[in-house]
């Protein structure tokens, strides 16, 4: 028998049922959010704040429900459908701090409601500056408050009224223990020395633009790579655009319109009569075989253009490098600068104990060895603050990659040309 000490076995995490002050009634008058206004105004501290969408049953990202809670005031739950401008809450809320779990799912729709935070903290971006495996809501208060909360209801449709008790219950949960979160989190950062790289990324992701239109965004349609040629292309492209169409007019989710893998079907199909049509395995459920003859014209129409009318193989060409994987052909050396500085980024992160893109983004470190002409460290800054690296990232990472372009640079240089024979 083994005398070994056994591991102590972890404390269950205590379930989080209901907030303390019990569920709010949801506001939906301009009286309601007034009161609302004084009460926060005349609480102390930041602000908890989240909100609730209908991703996946409207059509497109409009919050449906905003919560907040502060010290002093409680928990207040809005309305955003009876009450689409928030904007009195700014004067009420000044200069608080307002926190978030992954405000950069957020604040879009707060800003469309009118509300613009003065400074923002966030819960889910500490976790991964800290260097925690889990960045989850539910997964960072277990591990930091042991209370486990439930996330049954984040998928529902939001746009539901009258909202069911239970997701209430829920939706208030999001916010009740994000201020107690937020004060243990501030610790974690300041006793890492990280607290001014976490202001630094809550402040870029406030001041985040809003990102610009995709260019041909028919070619996101999930499972359009296996269409390869152009005459399937334009297929694809006719029925999300189509589909789009109909989906703003009745404000409902594209995919509950007509799915994507009926689009990719049809394109591979190719069907020359409606009939035929209804014989492909994903036009054959109820509800869009009886959709077909909507949708067969589409299709016809786009078998019938001409062929300079048809989209290209290949999508529009971004302002970025081609993929890594053709660096070595068109450009051998910035494919060996990345394959220098890649391991060292990913060892610096590790000791950081960070993500490595959170350390510098992806597409800064690819932009820096692809458009790098050998002006030095300078010149390697220059490059990572024209792609919104922040400055301690660029502090940290540019003396780094100077390092590394040189290594590689003299690789190369001892390595010499290529044998021609």
């Amino acid at each position: 028998m083994s005398d070994a000490p056994t591991e102590p076995e972890a404390t269950p995490a205590i379930p989080l049922t209901e907030p303390a002050g019990g569920v709010p009634q949801v506001i939906t008058t301009p009286e309601g959010l007034r009161r609302m206004a004084d009460a926060f105004a005349a609480g102390t501290g930041p602000i908890a704040a989240d909100a609730e969408r209908a991703s996946g049953f409207r059509y497109g990202q409009a919050t449906y429900l905003a919560q907040f809670k502060r010290a002093g005031a409680g928990i207040a739950l809005v309305d955003t459908a009876a009450l689409p401008d928030l904007s009195s809450l700014n004067e009420a809320f000044g200069d608080a701090e307002w926190v978030f779990h992954a405000a950069s799912q957020d604040l879009p729709g707060m800003h469309d409601l009118g509300l613009t935070p003065a400074s923002v903290f966030d819960t889910e971006l500490a976790a991964r500056l800290l260097g925690w495996p889990k960045v989850g809501l539910a997964a960072v208060v277990e591990r930091e408050l042991g209370l486990a909360l439930a996330k049954e209801h984040s998928a529902q449709d939001w746009s539901t009224r009258p909202l069911p008790h239970d997701w209430l219950v829920y939706a208030a949960l999001d916010v009740e223990v994000l201020l107690e979160l937020r004060e243990a989190m501030l610790g974690h950062l300041e006793a890492a020395g990280k607290l001014d790289w976490a202001r630094e990324e809550f402040e870029a992701v406030r001041l985040a633009p809003p990102p610009p239109p995709r260019v041909e965004p028919w070619r996101r349609t999930s499972g359009s790579h296996q269409i390869r040629d152009q005459r399937g292309l334009g297929v694809v492209r006719a029925l999300w655009e189509e589909r789009d169409k109909v989906a703003q007019q009745r404000d409902t989710s594209p995919g509950r319109v007509l799915r994507d893998a009926a689009i990719v079907a049809a394109a591979q199909a190719k069907p020359a009569s409606l009939a035929a049509l209804l014989q492909v395995r994903e036009w054959q459920s109820r509800g869009t075989k009886r959709a077909a003859p909507r949708w067969y014209p589409v299709i016809e129409k786009a078998l019938r253009l001409p062929e300079t009318a048809l989209p290209s193989k290949r999508g529009p060409r971004g302002d970025g490098p081609p993929q890594p994987r053709m660096w070595k052909d068109k450009r051998p050396e910035a494919a060996a600068r990345l394959d220098v500085a890649r391991p060292r980024i990913g060892a610096l992160a590790e000791r950081l104990e960070m993500p490595a893109e959170n350390l510098l983004q992806p597409d800064a470190m690819r932009r820096a060895c692809w458009e790098h002409r050998g002006g030095g460290e300078d010149e390697i800054r220059a490059l990572l603050a024209s792609r919104d690296a922040r400055q301690w990232q660029i502090d940290l990472t540019a003396p780094l990659l100077a390092e590394a372009f040189a290594d590689a640079e003299a690789s190369a240089v001892e390595e010499g040309p290529a044998d021609p024979s």
